[in-house]
């Protein structure tokens, strides 16, 4: 019997090409995993910040309203635009 040397160097390469594919996936999977996870939990911390950011924002406009102090109102106002118009979010936000 005469051994097929073509088909059998071929049938070893598509086994190591499959065994190396899979340590690779088996490698970004977890890695994946883990920046999904490093994603969620800073998606939560957004979260808090943007919650926290906005009763800030929420209680220091009922106190100048309250004090009646336009000028320091305003002078608040266009410090919070300017940050927002330079962190790209205003144009996020009207469109």
């Amino acid at each position: 019997m005469e051994i097929n040397w073509v088909i059998l160097g071929w049938l070893i390469d598509m086994l190591l090409n499959g065994f190396v594919w899979l340590v690779i996936a088996a490698i970004f999977l977890t890695l994946i995993d883990l920046t999904d996870t490093w994603t969620r939990k800073a998606l939560k911390l957004m979260d808090k910040a943007d919650i926290w950011i906005r009763k800030f924002v929420e209680s220091l406009f009922e106190w100048v309203q309250k004090k009646n102090l336009k000028i320091i109102a305003s002078i608040i106002l266009l410090i919070i635009l300017g940050v927002l118009a330079q962190l790209e979010i205003i144009p996020k936000l009207i469109t």
